[in-house]
């Protein structure tokens, strides 16, 4: 091994902590499945919606295999691996924050669906559109334990009953 080669893992793992936000590994296995199952069920909608003489339903149909396309590329790109620029692609979507492909996802399933307001495009899109919402749902970020909401609410409700007591003692 060279000396380049021993700098590598040390570089990426300060890198791979910043990108982590928190998601558990089952979590982000959860997104990336339910991203390949999205592409997958955008493809064949897709191309169902495309048999059609309707120009807005092609249309439709056409943006949601893209759709799958993109998905594809960006969460499983071993489904790719015949095309060059695909682990770039991957790899700069995983640098992405949860919320920024949250916003990306919903925004690409919510395309055909206002293109043309089927049931294929409905339910077509409709995985893709669960993934941005996983992907927000992590981006909101870790649930509280239960110990500091009692704490909170504990002292939220004291400082409400030295309130009450300070307007009643005001009025005596």
């Amino acid at each position: 091994m060279s000396e380049q080669d021993e700098q590598f893992p040390a570089a990426a793992a300060p890198e791979a902590a910043s990108t982590d936000e928190g998601m558990t590994w089952w979590y982000r296995w959860l997104c990336r499945i339910a991203g390949v199952i999205g592409g997958v069920s955008c493809a064949f909608a897709g191309l169902w919606n495309c048999v059609t003489i309707n120009p807005l339903n092609i249309a439709a149909g056409v943006w949601m295999m893209l759709n799958a396309f993109v998905l594809f590329l960006c969460e499983a790109p071993f489904c790719c691996q015949f095309i060059e620029f695909a682990n770039a692609v991957s790899a700069r979507a995983d640098r992405l924050r949860a919320w920024q492909k949250a916003a990306f996802y919903c925004g690409m399933a919510v395309i055909p669906v206002v293109l043309s307001l089927t049931l294929t495009t409905l339910f077509g899109n409709a995985i893709a559109f669960a993934t941005g919402v996983l992907y927000g749902l992590s981006a909101l970020g870790k649930k509280g334990d239960a110990i500091s909401y009692a704490r909170i609410h504990q002292q939220q409700k004291q400082m409400d009953e030295e309130k009450l007591t300070g307007t009643l003692e005001g009025q005596a």
